[in-house]
């Protein structure tokens, strides 16, 4: 069960733009592991000789790593100034 937003989500949200990233992040990593370990099992299943497997995991991981290290290490979510917070504005007033 997904978590419960406080409020209408928005891109310009910083905080739920940081945890859309993660979730997309989440579904690229699963896709990778689902199609990596598939291809894998067939090729040890049919003892075939695919020379293009390496490379193509290679290159995809090494996108996945790219990616990650973007997430965690610089990605940096400031708050959009035209983006108005309705649970402050409430409390506001």
């Amino acid at each position: 069960m997904p978590p419960r937003w406080p409020r209408k989500p928005s891109r310009r949200d910083p905080e739920f733009r940081k945890l859309d990233d993660r979730y997309t992040y989440a579904t690229h990593l699963a896709g990778f592991l689902c199609s990596a370990s598939g291809l894998v099992f067939f090729q040890q299943l049919y003892r075939a000789d695919w020379p293009w497997l390496l490379p193509l995991l290679g290159w995809w991981g090494l996108g996945l790593g790219i990616h990650s290290f973007w997430l965690f290490f610089v990605a940096r979510y400031p708050d959009d100034p035209s983006f108005r917070d309705p649970a402050n504005e409430d409390s506001a007033s």
